[in-house]
């Protein structure tokens, strides 16, 4: 595991203001030691402002749940890093598989995302994960080398902390279905050998590489100890303040 784990919460659709902000400010109060983890959350993009206000002060960061590529223009609906940052972010979601399976986002569309944040100063969490039906059929690291590598066509790092990777089995998220301790470090595993063709060993040692699909307090511990598993990428348990403090304070 790398020296700071990232565990971070993805509020998805989820939360009114008031809701987000008594999450976030709740979090905050129970937080208590956090050393050797980095935690960051990623509320509807209605109450990242209010969210900051409430974990000013705490160990806890703010992530942008998706990103434009464009500093400003004419793109409806979409959020450009320069706002992200405004707020108060340092990460972006980029390719979650929602955004992939729902919205019809694109490898190329990705990989559009993903440099834009990096050129505008924030730090992608890029998602891949395959099907169910590409697990079965036996493409599940086909799948992965050719997100990766489309995701990071032309991409220059200025620090390896500065790209986190995101494996998230797209048949594991909302499921209540995890991956298995082995299929979750095999998949790591075979992460980070891509991640040191595209750019080199060493700094493909500093990625950190999380994992995220129906993570809860009662399997965090167990996938945390697997070598490559560098933190995890939290959906419906974030949501819950017990579950989430649980998860942040893993024993792994």
């Amino acid at each position: 595991m790398a020296p700071t784990a990232f565990i971070a919460g993805n509020w998805k659709m989820h939360g009114t203001l008031a809701e987000a902000t008594a999450l976030a400010a709740a979090l905050a109060a129970g937080l208590g030691e956090v050393a050797g983890r980095e935690v960051v959350v990623a509320p509807p993009a209605t109450a990242l402002a209010a969210v900051g206000q409430a974990v000013a002060g705490s160990p806890i960061g703010l992530a942008g749940q998706n990103v434009a590529w464009e500093e400003k223009g004419a793109f409806t609906g979409e959020i450009s890093p320069r706002m992200l940052r405004d707020l108060g972010c340092r990460y972006a979601l980029v390719g979650h598989s929602e955004r992939r399976h729902i919205f019809g986002e694109t490898d190329a569309l990705v990989n559009q995302r993903l440099t834009g944040a990096l050129r505008h100063g924030l730090r992608p969490v890029f998602c891949i994960g395959e099907t169910l039906a590409e697990r079965e059929s036996g493409a599940t690291l086909t799948v992965l080398e050719r997100q990766l590598m489309a995701g990071l066509k032309d991409v220059a790092l200025p620090a390896p902390e500065a790209l986190v990777v995101a494996y998230e089995p797209v048949w594991a998220i909302g499921t209540g279905r995890t991956a298995t301790e082995e299929q979750a470090q095999e998949a790591h595993a075979f992460i980070r050998r891509i991640l040191a063709q595209r750019f080199e060993k060493g700094v493909a040692a500093h990625i950190r590489i999380v994992y995220g699909g129906s993570v809860t307090p009662q399997n965090v511990d167990r996938l945390l100890a697997q070598p490559d598993l560098d933190g995890v990428l939290v959906g419906g348990a974030s949501l819950k303040v017990e579950s989430f403090l649980r998860i942040i304070h893993f024993q792994a």
